[in-house]
C-alpha cells in the first residue's frame, strides 16, 4: 500500500473516520506522489452522509479509514473539524479533484479511465473533456450498468487499458466497496469515487451554485432537486450527524 508522504502529521481523527486536513495544492501534490509511486492506491472523501454509513457499517469504515488519502468533501466536514480542535483547511469535493486532475492528466499524458453512468452520460463527460483538453489521452470509459458476475472482467479491462487514473461514478458504499475488491486487479495507480459528478458534468443535473456551496447548502440545493429521494440523507441525515457532531464535542470536556 502506498504510504503517503507530504500529509505526515496532517491526519487525524474525526467522528469515527480518519481525514487529512489538506487544501486541493497539497492533495494534488500527493496525487502526483501516488501516481509516480505506481501503487494501486484507493482515494476517498468523507461527509455527513459518509460519516453516517460508516457509523452503520464496520467494513464500509475499516476501508476508508484504511486508505492512504481520505479528503473533506462536505463542508460540515469542514466545520465539524474545527469545532472538535482540528486544523480542517478548506473543503476538497470530489468534483473539484476530478476536474483539477483531468486537466493535469491532460498536461503530464496521464491516461484516465471513466467509469459509471449511463452510457449516455460517460460518453458526453468523456466527449466534454477531449473537447476541452485536446491533449488528453483518454485510457477508456464504461458505463455503471453491469452485473456482479461481470466485475472480474471489467477490473481485467481497466487494468489492460493501463490507466493511470480511474474515476468511479457509484454512489456510496458501492464505489468503495468495488474499489477496494478490484483495485490490486485494475493496478491503477490512483483510483477515486466520484459519485454523480459525471451526471453533472455531463448536464444531466445541476450543481448549487458557488454561494451555497461556501455556505453549507449545497446538501439543500440537491434536496429542493430531489426531495423524495434525498429526505432521509438530507434530513435525518444530517441531523444524526449533528448529534454526533455534539455528542463529540462534550466528551471533549
Amino acid at each position: 500500500m502506498y504510504v503517503a508522504e507530504g500529509n505526515i502529521g496532517k491526519r487525524v481523527e474525526l467522528l469515527g473516520s480518519q481525514l487529512d486536513c489538506l487544501t486541493m495544492h497539497e492533495t494534488i501534490e500527493e496525487v502526483e506522489r501516488i501516481v509516480e509511486a505506481r501503487i494501486p492506491t484507493q482515494h476517498v472523501v468523507i461527509n455527513a452522509h459518509k460519516i453516517n454509513l460508516m457509523a452503520k457499517n464496520p467494513e464500509l469504515k475499516a476501508i476508508v479509514n484504511e486508505c492512504p488519502l481520505i479528503n473533506a468533501d462536505g463542508q460540515s466536514i469542514v466545520w465539524a473539524g474545527r469545532m472538535l480542535g482540528h486544523d480542517v483547511p478548506e473543503r476538497v469535493t470530489g468534483i473539484d479533484l476530478f476536474s483539477e486532475l483531468v486537466a493535469i492528466a491532460a498536461e503530464k499524458g496521464w491516461r484516465p479511465f471513466y467509469f459509471g453512468a449511463t452510457e449516455e452520460v460517460v460518453e458526453e463527460v468523456v466527449a466534454k473533456h477531449q473537447a476541452e483538453y485536446p491533449d488528453l489521452e483518454i485510457a477508456g470509459y464504461r458505463n455503471g450498468y453491469f452485473d456482479e458476475s461481470e466485475s472480474l472482467t471489467i477490473a481485467e479491462q481497466i487494468r489492460d487499458s493501463k490507466a493511470d487514473l480511474l474515476f468511479v461514478a457509484f454512489s456510496s458504499p458501492q464505489k468503495e466497496f468495488w474499489i477496494n475488491e478490484y483495485k490490486n486487479v485494475m493496478k491503477v495507480p490512483f483510483a477515486m469515487g466520484v459519485g454523480g459528478s459525471f451526471d453533472v458534468i455531463a448536464g444531466k443535473t445541476k450543481r448549487a451554485p458557488v454561494w451555497m456551496q461556501k455556505a453549507g447548502m449545497e446538501w439543500f440545493y440537491r434536496f429542493i432537486q430531489e426531495p423524495r429521494r434525498m429526505f432521509s440523507r438530507s434530513v435525518t441525515g444530517n441531523a444524526s450527524f449533528l448529534f454526533k457532531v455534539g455528542k463529540a464535542k462534550l466528551h471533549r470536556y
